[in-house]
């Protein structure tokens, strides 16, 4: 029996990401892994701090009763606590425990919280680029995904938000810092966001919710703040990952919290907690729950990011690829120096540079660089970025 027409073509299509870091591993082992530099997949740098890892050993060795028994399938009540505290702490709003429900990652987190409010039918706005399953998550449920161009800058264009609003607009997944573009959203954007969807929903008398992906609003770089959307969005779901602050992106564990200034918030927590179990999760690892609790307000390590960034911008500077310097996450997106990006992805793909196009990302004619890599990687790669530039402008040239 074949599989869904959808899905099918979703295999063929596949995932650019993937793709690429799959040709890497053949590259790597073809050529020597030293002479591959591999930016294709967002996985953090290092592993997680010493402090985690002796709470875990705690955890296994002197392990609290029951811990591997069913739970409460919103979490545990003293880690939903913690959650709680750290959201008052970082928004000023309310929480409380009720309000948070601990999930199988952000990716779990965004799934629950769609099946929570989307009806058949019902518009989800994604803004371009976006992280590429955000799609799939929409149409998982029966959404619509409607697709909204941000700006040069990849910052959102508050009239295109505008135009793109219906009566059918139920929620708008956003995403600050952004995958792929490391842009942030500053706090009067975010308010202006809030002002549009208010009247929006005045006009068709509806209710949209903002759907906010923060898995790494941590990663901020020196001069840029990260405004906390549930802070300036009143009908906020807040969807949070420890795969970037902890280094644990295999353990899968996050949270979803409901602002206490949303519409109908009671009765969208109660639909979170029970679609978290109908949609197959049922409940979020207990060991990385209990993990996890003292870890909440715990700083993501930013020196290496920080360093390769700078190296990556100045290299592209030099050989005049233009790129938007990041305010936060540990990705770069430049625009391709030559107008087909697959072009380019295939000639740096010679010089031993893995990329990831830009559309898979929804965004033709640029490439993502996941630049959470180590330092010596980004300081070896830097005579392949010039030499595929070089090479590209002397084709240019004879051409």
């Amino acid at each position: 029996m074949p599989a869904a027409k959808e899905i099918r073509e979703v295999i063929a299509n596949g995932s650019w990401i993937r793709k690429m870091f799959e040709e890497g591993a053949i590259l790597k082992k073809e050529r020597g892994e030293e002479n591959i530099f591999d930016f294709t997949l967002g996985s953090p740098y290092g592993e997680p701090p010493p402090a985690f890892l002796a709470e875990l050993v705690r955890l296994i060795s002197t392990p609290p009763h029951g811990l591997h028994k069913y739970m409460p399938n919103a979490g545990y009540a003293e880690v939903r606590q913690a959650v709680a505290r750290d959201l008052i702490s970082m928004t000023g709003l309310p929480f409380t425990q009720d309000m948070v429900v601990m999930t199988a990652g952000a990716a779990g987190a965004i799934n629950t919280a769609l099946r929570s409010i989307i009806s058949p039918g019902d518009e989800v706005l994604i803004f371009s680029p976006y992280f590429v399953e955000y799609i799939f998550y929409a149409r998982n449920v029966g959404g619509v995904p409607v697709v909204v161009e941000t700006d040069k800058r990849f910052q959102i264009d508050l009239a295109a938000v505008e135009a793109a609003l219906t009566p059918k607009t139920r929620a708008i997944i956003i995403n600050t810092p952004n995958n792929p573009s490391g842009a942030i959203y500053p706090q009067k954007t975010l308010a202006a966001l809030d002002t549009i969807l208010a009247a929006a929903e005045r006009r068709f008398g509806t209710t949209i919710y903002v759907i906010s992906d923060e898995p790494y609003r941590k990663i901020v770089y020196r001069g840029m703040q990260f405004t906390p959307p549930a802070s300036m969005l009143r009908n906020t779901l807040i969807c949070y990952s420890h795969s970037k602050d902890l280094n644990i992106s295999g353990e899968r564990i996050g949270y979803l919290a409901v602002s206490p200034t949303a519409e109908d918030a009671d009765e969208i927590a109660q639909a979170c907690v029970l679609c978290n179990r109908i949609l197959g999760f049922v409940n979020a690892p207990s060991i990385f729950q209990l993990a996890v609790e003292k870890f909440q307000s715990y700083p993501a390590d930013m020196s290496v990011y920080r360093e390769n960034r700078d190296l990556l911008l100045s290299v592209f500077e030099k050989t005049g690829i233009e790129c938007t310097s990041p305010g936060g996450a540990f990705y770069l997106f430049p625009k391709s120096p030559i107008e087909d990006e697959m072009e380019f992805i295939l000639a740096a793909k010679k010089e031993g540079i893995l990329l990831v196009p830009g559309s898979g990302f929804g965004r033709s004619g640029y490439f993502r660089v996941a630049f959470c890599v180590s330092t010596s990687t980004v300081r070896n790669s830097i005579p392949a970025w010039e030499q595929l530039v070089s090479k590209l402008r002397n084709r240019e040239t004879k051409g």
